[in-house]
C-alpha cells in the first residue's frame, strides 16, 4: 500500500479559499507563495506541489471563478419562460457570483494579469461556463433573437452582466437597489432582442 498523498485536494481548496481572500484584501500583487502558505498554516511546499507556482495558483482561482459560474448555471431551475429563465441566469448566478467573489471576477473577467498569457490556463473553464449561458440564450428561439445569432446575444449579455458587475462593484449603483437595477437592465435588453431596428 502506498503513502497517502501528503498535499490533497482538501489542501488545494484550503489554499486557493485563502489566496481568494488575500487577493479581496490587498489586491493580486499583494498574493505570493509564502503568504498562502502562511496563511493556510502550511508550507510554501504544499503550494508548490499542488499548483506549481504563484502563477499556477492564479490559474487555479481563474478556473474556480468559471467552475463556480458553470456549476451554478447548471443548476439553475429552468422554467416554461426563457426570458425570466435567462435574466434569472444574469440576476441569480452572474451577480451573486461577483457580489460573493470579487476577486474572482478581477481574475477571471478583467483579467488584469502579470503575465498576461496566464488567462490562457483558464481558456477550457471559461467556454465550459460560457456553454451553459449559450444554451440558456438558445432557447429564446430564433424568432425572440429575430436575427441574431445566439453567440452575437451571449456576447451583449455578457457583456452588460460584466459592465454591472465592475459598477456595482465600484459602488455606483443605487444604493439598495443593485438587484433590481440588474433585472431592469437585462429584462430590456432581453425583451429588446426580439425588437427590429427603426
Amino acid at each position: 500500500m502506498g503513502r497517502p498523498r501528503e498535499h490533497n485536494e482538501r489542501t488545494a481548496e484550503r489554499l486557493l479559499d485563502a489566496a481568494e481572500k488575500i487577493v479581496e484584501a490587498d489586491g493580486l500583487d499583494s498574493l505570493s507563495v509564502r503568504v498562502v502558505a502562511h496563511a493556510t498554516g502550511t508550507t510554501t511546499r504544499a503550494v508548490y506541489t499542488l499548483f506549481g507556482s504563484k502563477d499556477g495558483l492564479v490559474v487555479a482561482l481563474g478556473k474556480r471563478a468559471f467552475e463556480l459560474l458553470g456549476s451554478a448555471i447548471r443548476d439553475l431551475p429552468q422554467t416554461p419562460d426563457p426570458i425570466d429563465d435567462l435574466v434569472e441566469a444574469g440576476v441569480v448566478v452572474f451577480r451573486r457570483f461577483v457580489v460573493a467573489h470579487p476577486s474572482l471576477f478581477v481574475i477571471g473577467f478583467q483579467q488584469l494579469l502579470k503575465p498576461p498569457g496566464l488567462a490562457a490556463g483558464f481558456r477550457d473553464a471559461a467556454a465550459d461556463s460560457y456553454a451553459g449561458l449559450k444554451e440558456r440564450v438558445a432557447r429564446l428561439g430564433p424568432s425572440r433573437l429575430d436575427g441574431r445569432s445566439v453567440q452575437d446575444a451571449a456576447v451583449e449579455f455578457h457583456a452588460l452582466c460584466e459592465g454591472l458587475a465592475a459598477l456595482e462593484l465600484r459602488g455606483l449603483l443605487p444604493d439598495g437597489r443593485e438587484e433590481d437595477v440588474w433585472r431592469s437592465a437585462l429584462g430590456a435588453l432581453v425583451r429588446g432582442f426580439s425588437l427590429r431596428p427603426s
